[in-house]
């Protein structure tokens, strides 16, 4: 890939990792219920998820998932359902302050758990594998070797989502840092849980391109 293809996807990546979407509510909802070195956790999953996205594009199988009618299908609704799913986790979220939730306790949701959270998040989405099929050939040298090339991209892609995850990471945790009344951080809790529902179901209006 040339360095002047390369520049011009890596302003595209910035355009795409800043584009509000599940990923963006993922993170702002880890950073609201965990602070920010615990919910950033949810960043790595969703970087894990997008890396998944490239190599199956890569692959091959993102084009058989996006023309395959019942495999899109699949794909579609079990992210729905994954997303709805969250959305309920995070509305009954406890209302706690943020040195409560850094407390500890037997119900605390582990680092790792939140990486898989993330990860399906991004790799159960056939909305991001039609992105990428559109998006990607723009940028290939089909003259080239690919590998290279998707390893290009894959890299640039994470990098940018995890500086823009960081931030909106970060903005959720100081305002769970500024909250002292439960009734606040549940009503946040639920904010984000609609968000998720929300998320789901703009999911499920997305179709297959004819």
């Amino acid at each position: 890939m040339e360095f002047s293809v390369w520049l011009a996807y890596f302003a595209a990546s910035w355009a795409i990792s800043l584009s509000p979407g599940a990923g963006a509510v993922a993170a702002m909802g880890a950073g609201l219920s965990h602070g920010f070195r615990r919910g950033y956790c949810m960043t790595f999953g969703l970087v894990l998820g997008i890396v998944t996205q490239v190599a199956l594009v890569g692959a091959g199988l993102g084009a058989l998932i996006a023309t395959s009618s019942l495999g899109f299908a699949i794909v579609k609704w079990v992210g729905v359902a994954y997303l709805v799913y969250l959305g309920v986790q995070q509305w009954r979220a406890p209302a706690r302050p943020l040195a409560a939730a850094d407390g500890g306790g037997a119900a605390q949701v582990t680092r790792r758990q939140l990486v898989l959270r993330g990860w399906g998040i991004n790799a159960v989405n056939p909305k991001g594998t039609v992105f990428l099929l559109a998006v990607v050939p723009q940028f290939l040298d089909l003259r080239a070797p690919l590998a290279p090339q998707y390893l290009a991209i894959g890299g640039t892609l994470a990098f940018t989502d995890l500086v823009v995850m960081a931030g909106y990471t970060a903005l959720a945790a100081r305002v769970l840092a500024a909250l002292k009344h439960e009734r606040h951080i549940r009503a946040l809790n639920r904010a984000f849980g609609t968000l998720f529902v929300a998320a789901g179901a703009l999911l499920a209006t997305f179709k297959r391109a004819a």
